[in-house]
C-alpha cells in the first residue's frame, strides 16, 4: 500500500467493510470464493473464521481470481487491511491463507 489515501486502497476499504457488514445481514457470497478458502485454510471451519479476517480473505480472494491486479499487490493490500481493521493475529493468517491460495491457484493454472 503506497498510502491510505491512495484511490485503490480506499476503494478496498470500502469493499471490505461491505463484506463485512453483510456477514450479520445475512449475505450470500460466493461459494467458489468460499470453497478456496476453505480449501487453503482446513483447520478453521469458515463459520469459526474471524468475521473481518473473512471480509478480507473473500475481498482478496475474489480479486486475485480477477486477475487484474498483480497477486504480491492483493496479498500486500489485504495485509494492510487486517492491520488495520483485525486482531493482532490478522494479517499473519491472512497472509499465510492466501500464500496456500495462491500456491493452489498456480498450480491449476500450470496444470492446464
Amino acid at each position: 500500500m503506497k498510502s491510505s489515501h491512495d484511490p485503490r486502497h480506499i476503494i478496498r476499504r470500502k469493499e471490505l467493510k461491505d463484506l463485512f457488514s453483510q456477514t450479520f445481514r445475512g449475505g450470500t457470497f460466493d461459494p467458489n470464493v468460499d470453497k478456496i478458502i476453505i480449501d487453503s485454510a482446513p483447520e478453521w471451519p469458515i463459520e469459526k473464521i474471524n468475521k473481518i479476517d473473512l471480509a478480507i480473505l473473500r475481498l482478496s480472494v475474489k480479486e486475485l481470481l480477477a486477475g487484474k491486479t498483480p497477486p504480491k499487490v492483493v496479498v500486500d493490500e489485504a495485509v494492510e487491511l487486517g492491520k488495520e481493521y483485525g486482531s493482532d493475529n490478522t494479517a499473519s493468517f491472512v497472509n499465510g491463507v492466501l500464500g496456500t491460495v495462491l500456491t493452489s491457484l498456480n498450480k491449476n493454472e500450470n496444470t492446464n
